[in-house]
């Protein structure tokens, strides 16, 4: 099979790539920014004939979109960037969208928790919800879900949370360097939500595509096959609850657990705090954990907890 996938530099991406060198699938890598030792083929998403030519010229089947805007404060007090946020996150997506419907392909799109930022819910969040964004990220990505899903294409859109990896900048990887360096932090307790290990998430984007695959495959005339009846919003993040003060605790213990170096060992306080001690131009979500169960029951998808997550993670990210 033929896949394409865009933001190819990122978190996500990057774990994509790694997966995909055990792959016996094509895959196409695209992001707008280079990055040296990556092969990676240029693709402006925002660019809706560039989408068709790459996908029509490669005969691409399935496109994964691990592209978005992702900065939610700035894109709250800079028009200029909340027109970006449009683009990359509504936009674009329709445009890879209307792209594989007119290939007849699958579109594998990544959205987020922040669909739910008005609601105070105490119980996961399922897909039948209906969320309410606040802010300019969560009403972009949820207008995203909208449009893939009004073009009419087969489509898997996943929802998911908390995002870290040794890649980029992240939550895990900025805590590692604090808690390292400062003797005291602050960190809220009252947002509460599921970390999500991207390999984890791209692991469960690999399981949708070989079931996609075992589809056509299975079909005389896979050409035909004009619906994909798993074609969906679907939830996925590690198992577990826990708030950003937790995380932050956890990473600190993990990393001390793991240096064989006392002299390396963290001894930040950290201490929790209230949201409003921080004011953000955005109210994120106070609880968005997310049910999973309609992605493990369709797909079998298997989700580890997510320290156990975390723990491979920072072993990682401290041998480097």
């Amino acid at each position: 099979m033929n896949i394409l996938v865009t933001g190819a530099n990122g978190q996500l991406g990057s774990e994509m790539r790694i997966l995909a060198r055990n792959s016996t699938d094509s895959y196409i890598f695209t992001d707008v920014n280079q990055v040296e030792g990556q092969e990676t083929t240029f693709l402006d998403i925002t660019d809706r004939q560039a989408i068709k030519d790459i996908v029509r010229n490669h005969n691409i089947q399935c496109v994964v979109n691990c592209a978005a805007w992702t900065n939610v404060d700035a894109c709250e007090t800079d028009a200029s960037l909340a027109e970006l946020a449009k683009k990359l996150n509504a936009d674009a997506p329709e445009n890879l969208a209307l792209a594989m419907k007119e290939a007849n392909g699958l579109l594998v799109h990544i959205s987020t928790d922040y669909v739910f930022g008005a609601e105070s819910y105490n119980t996961p969040c399922n897909e039948e919800q209906q969320g309410t964004p606040t802010g300019v990220y969560g009403m972009t990505k949820k207008e995203g879900e909208i449009r893939i899903a009004a073009c009419g294409c087969k489509h898997v859109i996943i929802r998911t949370a908390w995002l870290y990896s040794e890649y980029g900048k992240n939550f895990c990887k900025t805590m590692l360097k604090l808690t390292a360096e400062r003797p005291t932090l602050q960190v809220v307790y009252d947002q509460c939500g599921t970390p999500t290990y991207a390999l984890d998430l791209a692991k469960a984007i690999c399981t949708i595509l070989e079931d996609y695959k075992a589809t056509l495959t299975a079909n005389p005339s896979p050409l035909t096959i004009h619906s994909y009846s798993k074609s969906g919003i679907y939830h996925y993040s590690n198992q577990g609850v826990c708030s950003w003060f937790d995380f932050t605790q956890m990473i600190q213990d993990i990393a001390n657990q793991l240096s064989d170096n006392t002299n390396k060992k963290r001894n930040c306080k950290i201490t929790p705090c209230l949201s409003s001690q921080y004011p953000s131009p955005v109210k994120r979500p106070a609880y968005s954990v997310l049910d999973k169960t309609k992605i493990q029951t369709i797909f079998g998808v298997e989700i580890p907890y997510w320290t156990d997550s975390l723990r491979q993670c920072i072993s990682n990210l401290l041998k480097k």
